[in-house]
């Protein structure tokens, strides 16, 4: 009888590892708007199990750098097959954690303004940060940075915190871009005008909508919503003189994922055209491996900035150091 207890004692020990062996569901963590209703989500999960023949469980982890942080406190104890919704500002930071693995995966089909060659992140959209604003309210928006620092006092603006927030860094590093030594001396210009700094982008941009700011913190992209969803063409983004920051959005793969087929199925699945065709009007951005010829009409008419400005990936945690540092003196003082 002892015999027989310890041998079904072994099998109940082993059950919980042949679930997870036999397990068909794929965890992705991402970004909260992605998860929205009106965000890809919804679309891109149906769409995926249609092939997959598995369960998508897209999990919403908070903005860009406050899921970096959760991934990188959860370590191998993590429950994310893929993280999706990181970006170039962040992917060295996120490789020096050692949980990502390589996708493996082509780039032929991508078509970002830029030479693409991360062996560890994969892109699957990208776009501007800009200063949006409603022209039946503000008639004179600023024409570049410097413009937006040290003129128009009169103008009320709402920005994401850099510490978790990828537009919030976005800026951050924007600023530092243009401005150089003197970026500390421009936050302290620009912070009487800052109403508030909010955790992420949807609380910043529900805010503006509301009428709290004259402008917000987004995208280039951003009017294409008002202009497709709403028939609303009174939404603008500000292109400064300077040039804008550019950002392009990846995805990774955790390197001790238990599903790693079928974590590489979904990122073939992300670059393919089912993905791809969801992103221009669910998540308002240009999609990473899509022709300008596909893209709908007013995507085409949106303004794009003369000058594209991005630091290397590489370069970007030694920046970001100093930068934050002097974003926190500058706003507490």
């Amino acid at each position: 009888m002892m015999h027989f207890i310890s041998i079904i004692l072994s099998i109940v020990a082993l059950l919980p590892a042949i679930a997870s062996a036999n397990d068909n569901t794929l965890t992705v963590y991402t970004y909260d708007s992605f998860v929205s209703d009106w965000g890809p989500g919804p679309k891109v999960e149906a769409a995926f199990e249609e092939t997959c023949g598995c369960d998508l469980q897209l999990v919403a982890a908070g903005d860009a750098a406050a899921m970096l942080s959760r991934v990188r406190l959860e370590g191998e104890r993590t429950e994310a097959d893929v993280v999706l919704g990181l970006d170039n500002n962040l992917s060295a930071a996120a490789k020096d954690t050692g949980l990502f693995a390589a996708h493996g995966q082509s780039f032929e089909n991508l078509t970002l303004p830029i030479e693409w060659t991360d062996s560890i992140f994969l892109p699957f959209d990208w776009g501007y940060f800009a200063f949006v604003y409603d022209e039946t309210r503000l008639a004179e928006p600023p024409s570049s940075l410097a413009d937006l620092v040290h003129q128009h006092d009169d103008i009320s603006v709402i920005i994401q915190d850099p510490r978790s927030s990828s537009p919030g860094l976005g800026l951050l590093l924007w600023v530092k871009y243009v401005m150089g030594d003197n970026a500390e001396k421009a936050w302290t210009a620009l912070a009487p005008k800052i109403v508030t700094v909010t955790k992420g982008w949807s609380e910043a941009y529900a805010a503006f909508l509301e009428g709290e700011s004259d402008m917000v913190l987004s995208y280039t992209t951003s009017p294409a919503y008002h202009i497709i969803a709403e028939s609303d063409s009174t939404k603008k983004a500000a292109i400064f003189s300077e040039g804008n920051y550019m950002q392009i959005e990846v995805a990774g793969k955790i390197a001790n994922t238990a599903n790693p087929d079928l974590a590489d199925m979904f990122l073939r699945f992300m670059v393919s055209e089912d993905f791809q065709k969801i992103i221009p009007t669910t998540n308002w951005m240009y999609p990473a491996a899509m022709p300008t010829n596909q893209l709908p009409e007013e995507f085409l008419e949106l303004p794009q900035p003369t000058n594209a400005l991005i630091f290397a990936a590489e370069d970007v945690p030694s920046v970001r150091q100093g930068a934050v540092e002097e974003w926190r003196t500058a706003l507490t003082r």
